[in-house]
C-alpha cells in the first residue's frame, strides 16, 4: 500500500472546509487507499496548530481532538528520520522529507510552496489536488 506523509497545513484546512481538497485527501485514507504515516516530530507540530486561537475558533469542538484521537489509533507512526538540510527555504519543514524518506513513503502531499518546490529523486511532493489526481497511478 502506498505509504504518504501529509504535512500539518493540510490536516488544517481539511478540518476548517470539510468539503475542500484537503479533506477529500483525508478521506481517502480513512477508506482505505493509503497508509499514513507520522512521527512524534509532525504530532508536535499539530496538535499547537490546531489549538490555536485562530484555528480552533473556526472548526467543531470535538473536530481537532478526533482527528487527533484517529491519527494516533490509525495512521503509521514512525521513528523521525535523521536530521538533515532538505527544504533551503523553509528549514523547519526538513523533518517532513526526513520522515518520509525514513519512511519510504514516496509521497508528502502539502500545500507549502518551499516544499512544492523541491526536486527529489525519490520523493514526490504534491497537492492535495496533484495528490488527488495521481493517487490511482501510484497505488
Amino acid at each position: 500500500m502506498l505509504r504518504v506523509v501529509i504535512d500539518v497545513n493540510v490536516f488544517v484546512s481539511a478540518l476548517l472546509r470539510r468539503d475542500s481538497l484537503p479533506a477529500h485527501v483525508l478521506r481517502a485514507w480513512e477508506n482505505g487507499l493509503y497508509e499514513l504515516v507520522v512521527s512524534a516530530a509532525l504530532l508536535h507540530e499539530l496538535e499547537p496548530v490546531l489549538r490555536r486561537e485562530h484555528i480552533a475558533r473556526r472548526i467543531a469542538p470535538d473536530a481537532a481532538t478526533d482527528l487527533l484521537a484517529v491519527i494516533r489509533s490509525d495512521a503509521t507512526l514512525v521513528d523521525d528520520g535523521p536530521p538533515a538540510r532538505h527544504v533551503p527555504n523553509d528549514p523547519d519543514d526538513d523533518y517532513l522529507v526526513a520522515l518520509a524518506l525514513a519512511a519510504g513513503a514516496p509521497v508528502i502531499v502539502t500545500g507549502d510552496t518551499a516544499l512544492l518546490a523541491l526536486e527529489l529523486d525519490r520523493l514526490r511532493i504534491l497537492t492535495p489536488r496533484g495528490f488527488l489526481s495521481a493517487s490511482e497511478s501510484m497505488a
